[in-house]
């Protein structure tokens, strides 16, 4: 029975993997034929009753209505730049900042993403940057994956803290706050040798397989750079987690990262012989009117400033704006709830930056209308993803069964791992934080799902706990590399929906080695 079980419980992980990984089947197709196995599983196995089911395949659908958001958000500004010549301008700035591709998806893939996750997380980062690698001239392939391996360990400490302040906290809530604090600084110590291996990764993989060499050559001049790029990032992410908290950690540490990797690049014992740049594949872009570069920027600097008013916990924006919800109370009888607040979405104030700009621009609503039915008529394609692949994640979420005695599906995994593998589970703590976010489609969620799950096998076999729930930290980062629901985010903002297993198979390898890294140094420092 312990190995039905076993094989119901792995089922949604085992059938996505071997779908869009191993037969490389479409990502429609793959939700599609999951989420019927795992309806099956769940109620014949797991004897999860169809009420459950519903229940949280209805919370699937509203999750998946606030990732739709983002995407519509993301797609809108990416047709306003477009349609009003913005992006066009804002290429060209980038390419006089520096005319080399690798430094330009240094700073923007791993400094820029880093920036946007701070403050808003939750797909936001890849969805906005994706597109501008994709307009400098990069493969859509390349323009997908590399933001997402970018997107890694700034999402320790994302959208103001969340995953620390509502993943560890309230998901080991026993914990002191002086313990949640050596937490997060022993994840974010760890992360000062494991975070550099990341920009290398991503110049690495672009250098060998997306530029126009093609070759290891290219990558080893620039290789000093990225270390130093990875360094001045996860010293000074450290330290302000150190004097300020869980809150800042990633904005300030992009920023700060960001200008000493600049001024470092104009130093000439670390200047590195040009590259030719990529051919544009993005099309000409309208002429901009000889509008100056700040108006190009501004919807991103008034996005950011949006997003960081309303984030800020010491303002009073964050509590209104959470307040705001539509509620479904125990839906179908069961004990599964499921809230939304959409003005507190990050979709919504893609479409409030614009709002704002409106009256600035000639013809303004004209150009918002052009831009709302080019991003509705992209929407279509995610739609029937998402609305499969969500209720799938969240029926494996919330499959527990007390009348049965099952705990749900990832913690009946975790709980077979730990007592097969004993002392030998310091190796795979960070996978499971990764399994959480691949999964669950948040570094938060999966914090949640997991810390007392870690703090219960650190009390059975002796392990540090502080150990075992920084490694959970780190792991729920990694795994948004290969988060199915981010994947589908970034594919359909740029447009190029069938290489959703391609971003998968790209970014797994970076993944795996960043856990191996980690995990390593975790073992190191604890002795």
């Amino acid at each position: 029975m312990s190995e039905l079980l076993g094989l119901a419980a792995a089922f949604p992980l085992l059938s996505i993997f071997v779908l869009l990984v191993v037969l490389r089947t479409t990502v429609v197709k793959a939700m599609a034929l999951a989420l019927a196995g795992t309806l099956l599983l769940a109620a014949l196995v797991w004897q999860l009753p169809w009420l459950q089911l519903a229940a949280a395949a209805l919370d699937g659908v509203l999750i998946a209505l606030s990732i739709l958001s983002i995407i519509f958000g993301a797609m809108l500004l990416l047709f306003w730049q477009q349609q009003s010549g913005n992006l066009s301008l804002l290429v060209q700035a980038l390419q006089r900042l520096s005319p080399d591709p690798r430094l330009q998806l240094l700073w923007l893939s791993w400094f820029a993403v880093a920036f946007l996750e701070g403050i808003s997380g939750f797909g936001t980062p890849a969805a906005i940057i994706a597109p501008i690698l994709l307009s400098l001239g990069f493969a859509p392939l390349a323009a997908a994956a590399l933001p997402l391996i970018a997107d890694s360990s700034a999402v320790s400490f994302g959208a103001v803290g969340t995953p620390v302040l509502i993943g560890i906290s309230q998901g080991a809530p026993q914990l002191t706050t002086a313990e949640v604090q050596q937490v997060y600084l022993l994840a974010s110590q760890i992360d000062i040798l494991a975070a550099p291996l990341l920009p290398v990764m991503l110049v690495f993989l672009y250098c060998r397989f997306f530029s126009p060499v093609k070759s290891v050559r290219v990558f080893l001049p620039v290789l000093p750079l990225c270390l130093v790029a990875g360094l001045s990032y996860s010293l000074l992410a450290y330290l302000t987690a150190y004097w300020l908290g869980p809150e800042f950690p990633s904005m300030l540490a992009a920023a700060g990262g960001f200008a000493l990797s600049y001024g470092c690049s104009r130093l000439s014992w670390l200047q590195v012989a040009p590259m030719p740049q990529p051919v544009c594949t993005a099309g000409k872009q309208p002429d901009s009117g000889g509008w100056p570069l700040w108006r190009a920027l501004l919807p991103y600097l008034l996005l950011v400033l949006l997003l960081l008013l309303s984030r800020l916990p010491q303002l009073p924006f964050k509590s209104w704006l959470q307040q705001q919800q539509i509620s479904f109370s125990q839906i179908f009888g069961t004990d599964i709830s499921a809230s939304l607040a959409p003005l507190y979405l990050p979709g919504s104030f893609f479409v409030l930056t614009l709002l704002l700009l409106v009256p600035w621009y000639p013809k303004g609503l004209q150009l918002l209308q052009q831009s709302s039915y080019l991003a509705f008529g992209r929407l279509k394609s995610s739609v029937f993803t998402l609305m499969l692949a969500v209720p799938l994640v969240r029926i494996f979420v919330l499959s527990h069964n007390p009348e049965a005695d099952l705990v749900s599906m990832p913690a009946y995994l975790a709980n077979a791992a730990a007592a097969t593998l004993g002392d030998a589970w310091f190796g795979l703590a960070s996978w499971l934080g990764a399994l959480g976010s691949f999964v669950a489609g948040s570094a938060t969620f999966s914090n949640l799902m997991f810390a007392q799950v870690q703090l219960q096998i650190a009390a059975d076999t002796g392990l540090p706990a502080v150990g075992l729930l920084a490694l959970q930290m780190l792991g729920a980062n990694a795994g948004n590399m290969i988060c199915v629901l981010n994947i589908v985010a970034v594919v359909s903002v740029i447009q190029r929906q069938g290489i959703e297993a391609q971003v998968m198979r790209l970014t797994l390898v970076p993944m795996a080695l960043y856990l191996c890294w980690a995990t390593l140094l975790a073992w190191w420092l604890l002795g």
